[in-house]
């Protein structure tokens, strides 16, 4: 018969057992200001707990920035090696936990981090969508380049217009795979002509 696993949480690499002396050490440390309510101090909580989750998903050179205390690292460090779904949940508790020790300054610098991470994604995605649609309508369209050229002169007009021709010769409009869906298979011109509009779009 198995024995039932102790319950409790990681730090720095060490396992604390819930209602051992060391727990009840690191809770008396972690207690929160009696003059906040209860429910006050349950939101603050949740949604500190739901920032530290959110910085398992910062970008390293954003989280060093922060310079966050040693042990919060840690216990971050243990959260992504922890693959059992209630060992996880505990270790998060933790983290929330040390996220509340945190400088109301630092808080917000996380919080900042992560919003900085999220619009630089949200201005990719809009780049490539950009890239996509120029790409596709040089390839379909005859005008296309001269509206591309009067916006980007410094393009080299040769190459990209050898790469369009190609593009079109590699890949003729193909109706019936349209019509069910089935998107054809572009060739290396239609990936270069990509290239050279996202490069220049980069540049405005």
């Amino acid at each position: 018969m198995s024995r039932k696993p102790k319950k409790g949480y990681f730090v720095r690499g060490q396992f604390v057992a819930e209602g051992s002396e060391l727990d009840l050490e690191l809770k008396a440390e972690l207690k929160g200001t009696s003059e906040a309510s209860k429910t006050d101090l349950k939101r603050e909580s949740t949604e500190l707990q739901k920032l530290g989750e959110d910085l398992l998903t910062l970008r390293a050179d954003l989280l060093e920035r922060l310079e966050l205390p040693t042990r919060l690292m840690d216990a971050l460090a243990e959260v992504r090696r922890i693959t059992n779904f209630e060992g996880r949940r505990r270790q998060m508790q933790y983290v929330g936990k040390l996220m509340r020790l945190l400088d109301p300054g630092v808080q917000q610098a996380a919080r900042d981090a992560l919003q900085e991470q999220n619009k630089g994604s949200a201005r990719e995605t809009l780049a490539l969508h950009e890239a996509e649609k120029w790409r596709d309508d040089l390839v379909a369209r005859e005008g296309a380049l001269e509206e591309w050229l009067a916006r980007h002169p410094e393009t080299d007009t040769q190459q990209l217009r050898a790469l369009i021709r190609q593009a079109r010769k590699d890949n003729p409009p193909d109706r019936d795979a349209e019509s069910k869906g089935l998107a054809p298979r572009h060739s290396r011109a239609w990936r270069d002509i990509f290239q050279i509009v996202r490069e220049h779009l980069n540049h405005e």
